[in-house]
């Protein structure tokens, strides 16, 4: 079990670092759990980024699924991630419905679609981000349901609003479109702008946009979080680390198709302390 536990979070720790730092103030068994929930999540999100073509990473989603649905093929206690995410599943009583949701969600990854409203992106960031706060907090109060869903909701949209907003010019790329494409359109970004790297005023308009639609998502998560039980509000210490990077966002407004700078990691683990 020690050896499994390390394998998650040394995974977690190379593909999702941020989340990976903020179970470092989680107490075990808890943490373990957690830790377990978000590898999950950092393999599945990262399927798009190991096939050439969508075929394979719809054979890896399915594979996913079917072991949530205790339709597994082979032996799936092999796979040390998708063995402590089954056993957080069982031990906290988590729902399977929206984990199965926030697989189907992540087809999207695949495709070159772009996102295509605001609506269509908050459903989606609810289904793969504000469900692993959710889930995460289920576990911190022992399975018990989050009271207030709206502070994993909230939170959620924000947290998948500055992730994009962040990796806006290496999606872009790559061809892909994560934010909602009508803000874009609204201001007069062509496709072709984006993916050749244009910096014109009509991608910083729509990215300061977008940047104010995550400001106000991060404050009424903070009211949210207020009124949940203590117990369950270190889930929720990402909130910190996500000003500190839309404040980094403000700063490089004027090129908001190059990535930012990140915060080390004394500074976030700090941030998500205090």
């Amino acid at each position: 079990m020690a050896e499994q536990a390390k394998y998650v979070a040394d995974f977690l720790k190379q593909h999702d670092r941020d989340r990976y730092l903020s179970t470092l103030i989680l107490n075990d068994p808890q943490r373990d759990a957690v830790q377990a929930l978000y590898a999950f999540n950092a393999d599945v999100a990262a399927i798009p980024l190991r096939v050439s073509e969508p075929g394979p990473g719809e054979i890896r989603l399915q594979w996913w699924k079917d072991t949530l649905e205790g339709a597994g093929h082979g032996d799936v206690n092999q796979n040390p991630i998708a063995a402590a995410f089954l056993e957080a599943v069982q031990n906290y009583s988590l729902p399977t419905g929206p984990l199965v949701r926030l697989i189907a969600a992540r087809r999207f990854d695949l495709y070159q679609d772009p996102m295509p409203d605001m609506e269509t992106f908050e459903g989606y960031a609810g289904e793969t981000s504000s469900v692993l706060y959710q889930f995460a907090a289920m576990i911190l109060d022992g399975g018990k349901p989050l009271e207030n869903g709206d502070a994993a909701g909230h939170l959620g949209v924000a947290h998948a609003l500055i992730g994009h907003l962040r990796s806006l010019g290496y999606n872009a790329a790559r061809g892909r479109i994560f934010l909602p494409w009508a803000i874009f359109e609204a201001n007069g970004v062509s496709e072709q702008q984006l993916f050749s790297g244009q910096e014109t005023d009509g991608v910083r308009k729509s990215a300061e946009m977008l940047r104010d639609i995550a400001t106000d998502y991060l404050a009424r998560a903070s009211k949210d979080v207020a009124e949940v039980s203590r117990k369950v509000r270190p889930v929720f210490a990402m909130a910190s680390i996500l000003r500190a990077q839309l404040a980094i966002l403000e700063k490089s407004k004027h090129e908001p198709l190059h990535t930012p700078k990140s915060l080390p990691d004394w500074q976030k683990i700090l941030k998500l302390a205090f």
